[in-house]
């Protein structure tokens, strides 16, 4: 008997035991749609945490200074003069100074938004990569001046002036100083409070003055090159020692080893929810086994006749093979369809951008057919091995 017979009479089989051929597919089913379901979901969920984590620049290093020595700190000047010496490593550098900040207009009486304020030099739009909607961002000029010019969120724009554009050039109060509007930031959430669109930064050297300190204590430092990273962590290091005398006083950590233990991390989250999904899998294959080897004794008759005929061992085992392969197959094929459209539906819930993993559908399927095969041999060697004369007396 050719693959084409075996597989047409594997079809008869199922379509004249549907209920149970279901009931046979229904671990298989569940264990490949919860594998594409967790790796399609995980994928989302790593693929936002690194648009948000590349959002402050693969390439950026940030310097922490911890000690509150009046005379162990770092100037900004003497980080610029740093890395204008360094131009092959590196090729940006900014402050970073954050403060809580309440933000209100002239207009808006008690009216407040209470947000994080961040001073900046012109070099922090490169470093991470902001998009402006309207207006400009800080200038070297306005930090040389300490100039009072913000450049806000499109949250802070639309609760107090209605639209982005219509913000610019006015006036908003920080922390009670009045500041001009020159820019605008790019909608990137909906602007919602608390969310990314929910933001002002100024120049640092005039968020010196609003903080009262003449010290920065962190500084982020652009890397001209990826490839490069750990020499330019460590040159940065170097020059944070000289200054300081004390590593236990600093710190630098680079965005992308963050982003590289961070996605080993998921990985090994991914591989264990796979490894949990899987043993669906194992419980649908013992399912495949069990069945199979209640049609082999339903069967005793057929495979007596067949064998009386002419069959041979692996014609036999060729049929059962087949028809377990094709029960676990149109099982891993429903599993499929159920796994990528639940994916969807959830990555929508959960506000993900979700794709059906292409990885995982493959692996699924030849998962899938591998359980046929391997659980249906015993069944198939089992009804290869009866003999004729005793599976024809069988009732």
């Amino acid at each position: 008997m050719g693959f084409t017979k075996s597989f047409m009479m594997a079809l008869s089989s199922i379509i004249n035991n549907k209920v149970r051929s279901l009931l046979t597919m229904l671990g298989v089913i569940i264990g490949i749609a919860a594998v594409i379901i967790l790796v399609s979901l995980m994928d989302g969920v790593t693929n936002a945490l690194m648009s948000i984590f590349e959002d402050f620049g693969t390439n950026s290093l940030t310097a922490n200074i911890m000690t509150r020595s009046q005379t162990l700190y770092v100037e900004p000047r003497e980080v610029y003069k740093f890395v204008d010496e360094h131009e092959d490593l590196y090729n940006g550098m900014t402050p970073l100074i954050n403060m809580s900040a309440q933000i209100k207009t002239p207009d808006s009486g008690d009216d407040t938004v209470t947000t994080t304020c961040t001073g900046v030099s012109e070099s922090c739009r490169d470093i991470q990569r902001l998009d402006l909607s309207f207006g400009r961002f800080i200038s070297y000029s306005d930090c040389e001046n300490a100039s009072r010019f913000a450049v806000i969120g499109s949250y802070e724009a639309v609760y107090f002036f209605g639209s982005c554009e219509s913000a610019i050039d006015k006036t908003i109060k920080i922390n009670g100083r009045p500041f001009t509007v020159i820019g605008v930031f790019e909608e990137s959430e909906d602007s919602e409070q608390s969310s990314s669109d929910d933001k002002v930064m100024i120049p640092y050297t005039t968020a010196m003055s609003l903080n009262g300190t003449k010290r920065v204590n962190t500084y982020t430092v652009n890397a001209a090159d990826v490839e490069n990273i750990d020499e330019a962590k460590s040159q940065l290091e170097n020059f944070l020692l000289e200054k300081i005398g004390d590593s236990d006083y600093f710190n630098v950590t680079s965005m992308k080893s963050i982003i590289d233990t961070m996605t080993e991390q998921i990985g090994r989250m991914k591989m264990m929810l796979v490894a949990i999904a899987g043993i669906s899998l194992l419980v649908g294959g013992i399912g495949i086994m069990n069945i199979m080897l209640v049609s082999v004794t339903e069967r005793t008759r057929e495979i007596g006749i067949r064998k009386s005929l002419g069959a041979r061992h692996r014609h036999i085992m060729t049929q059962f093979v087949i028809e377990s392969g094709v029960v676990s197959c149109i099982g891993g094929i429903i599993g499929i369809l159920l796994g990528g459209t639940v994916s969807v539906l959830a990555g929508m819930a959960l506000d993900l951008t979700v794709v059906p993993s292409v990885g995982a559908v493959v692996l699924a399927f030849s998962v899938s057919v591998g359980i046929g095969v391997v659980f249906g041999f015993l069944p198939a060697r089992k009804a290869a091995l009866l003999n004729p004369i005793d599976a024809l007396r069988n009732e």
